[in-house]
């Protein structure tokens, strides 16, 4: 049973990553059909050379795909944000399973340093920043201001 959708352009259908559909959009078609057993047999065609595609020509794919969808500003800033709060809420995680139950806070409090001084030392040690690194970084600012708040928490 084929069916058609739609899906937004991250470039993924383009490239045949959809099971269970019949879809023919720009180079590339896939035909997936389904078995008595409810197994999948998948099967991706380019249409300009009749090859197959192979697995590892889609995975040298995705590094471009990734780095045409953060190419918007807004994209940048949105992912920004999100490390940025993710590193809040792992510090705040932290501070509450080890503050609560007094074991080993003190190896957990080492650990946090040492791996907020090794992410600094990388990141000012790159002659270019590049995404990743600015959100590990983003990351991190976000790891030690929890801390900080949390600190802030238990002092009052």
């Amino acid at each position: 049973m084929a069916h058609s959708m739609s899906l937004p352009s991250t470039g993924l259908l383009k490239y045949g990553l959809v099971t269970g559909t019949q879809v023919s959009q720009g180079k590339c078609s896939m035909l997936a059909s389904r078995s008595p057993a409810r197994f999948f047999s998948i099967q991706a065609v380019q249409e300009d050379n009749g090859g197959p595609r192979r697995l590892v020509d889609i995975i040298r794919i995705v590094p471009q795909l990734s780095r045409n969808y953060f190419q918007s500003p807004s994209r940048r800033a949105l992912f920004g944000g999100i490390s940025l709060l993710g590193g809040f809420y792992v510090a705040q995680t932290i501070s509450l399973s080890f503050g609560a139950l007094g074991v080993n806070d003190v190896i957990a409090a080492v650990l946090c340093v040492l791996i907020t001084e090794y992410v600094t030392r990388f990141y000012y040690s790159r002659p270019k920043v590049t995404f990743p690194l600015a959100l590990l970084n983003n990351f991190k600012m976000g790891f030690t201001y929890g801390l900080f708040i949390d600190a802030f928490k238990l002092a009052s």
